[in-house]
């Protein structure tokens, strides 16, 4: 999220030294001399905080924040006094304000307020876009979560291929729910009201594979992990794609079957008719961002199952799930979700245990991944969109040993 500040106040010398505070914080100030000025920026989008001084000529802070409490309740607002008067400080927290500063106040007092109140401001948005997801209706908004550009084109591709009747091969990572893509696939298609068969692909013999057509009959079958199919069942099931098998083949891997059926561990001609239409799920090392999205629905998920409330997820936890690395992907985030449901979140724990500079390393390796991701591996393009030169962009992937070819489609 943009970090985005609206400073409203009518003393021009606080407005100045407050920007450069609020620049040097890394924050992107709007500064406003007072309501009338500031009130055009005041929408239920506003990606940031408001900090008001109270006493100003004509339409005070007061005024200002019931205004913004009646475009947004949930936009954080933030009063600054002179006037070192309690009172008004309790009515100010009873009208709704975020919280309350004395001038002149402290960097540090205001710049910690401020990360709280766009941890809250953060939380707000990214649960309104969930909802709006979940309110187009479709499975792959119900299903497939994650706010991040990865996330949008996944949802997107599933909602191209769905609708076309061709077999489709879902690639991605280990635990990154290849099934539950292709379940999404399937309900999205023609033949969503018929049945969904999945099937473990390595123990099919051919006429398991014939049986499992049968049963799928008007609706799709899930192949998992073709990769590991028996030779005899690869050649049974390229004769009965080319026949037509009465439902349709939606197969899955982690494993690379260009590079498996290069080296005849694959029947090559098997992988080009399944590979007709392809879904590729991201890691989540190529989009961190989706991490606290995702984890905040487990742990709901996770505290609906155990019949406990779900507890309180802090901004620290959530920068530390982060920082993590997730081999396991949503798989392994969601065993997470659940010990941290239940009382055990050791990932965070050892990850805090790694001291700022370790935990900041991770976060760093994950952005660069990720921005290679978005770039088809593109080390210039990827530099670019972090705003790095390109010398130091490289000495980064050396210190971290990533390859960019390993992020080419």
């Amino acid at each position: 999220m943009m970090r985005r500040v609206l400073l409203v106040d009518d003393d021009a010398a606080v407005r100045e030294a407050l920007f450069q505070t609020l620049e040097l914080a890394d924050y992107l100030p709007t500064t406003a001399g007072s309501f009338v000025a500031a009130k055009d920026h005041i929408r239920r989008d506003f990606p940031g905080v408001i900090i008001s001084d109270i006493r100003m000529p004509g339409r005070d802070g007061f005024h200002l924040l019931s205004y913004a409490r009646e475009i947004d309740p949930d936009l954080p607002v933030v009063l600054l006094t002179g006037e070192g008067d309690i009172p008004m400080a309790v009515e100010a927290m009873g009208k709704g304000a975020f919280d309350f500063l004395e001038k002149p106040c402290a960097a540090s007092d205001l710049l910690e307020v401020l990360e709280r109140a766009f941890a809250a401001r953060s939380q707000v948005l990214e649960q309104r876009a969930v909802k709006s997801e979940l309110e187009r209706g479709d499975p792959a908004a119900r299903l497939l979560f994650g706010l991040s550009p990865q996330a949008e084109a996944l949802r997107e591709r599933v909602r191209t291929v769905a609708p076309t009747g061709a077999e489709v091969l879902v690639t991605g990572p280990p635990g990154s729910g290849i099934s539950k893509v292709a379940e999404v696939v399937h309900l999205m298609s023609s033949a969503g009201q018929g049945p969904f068969v999945k099937r473990t692909a390595s123990s099919l013999s051919p006429d398991d594979l014939a049986k499992s057509c049968d049963d799928a009959a008007g609706g799709s079958l899930f192949l998992d992990e073709v990769s590991a199919m028996p030779r005899a069942t690869q050649f049974a099931a390229l004769e009965l794609i080319e026949h037509g098998p009465g439902g349709r083949i939606i197969a899955g891997t982690t494993a690379d079957l260009s590079v498996l059926s290069s080296e005849g561990r694959f029947n090559a001609d098997l992988f080009y008719r399944l590979d007709v239409m392809r879904v590729r799920i991201p890691s989540f090392a190529e989009r961190p961002d989706d991490i606290p999205v995702i984890f905040r629905h487990y742990v709901a998920q996770s505290a609906e199952q155990a019949g406990i409330a779900a507890p309180e997820i802090s901004s620290e936890h959530l920068a530390s799930l982060m920082a993590s690395d997730w081999p396991g992907n949503a798989r392994s985030l969601m065993s997470a979700a659940m010990r941290f449901v239940l009382g055990m979140p050791e990932e965070v724990a050892q990850a805090a245990d790694l001291g700022l500079s370790e935990q900041m390393a991770r976060v760093e390796r994950s952005l660069l991944i990720a921005a290679l991701g978005r770039h088809n591996g593109k080390a210039s393009d990827a530099a670019k969109a972090l705003k790095l030169p390109r010398k130091t962009f490289y000495d980064k992937l050396a210190r971290y040993q990533i390859r960019a070819e390993d992020y080419r489609r």
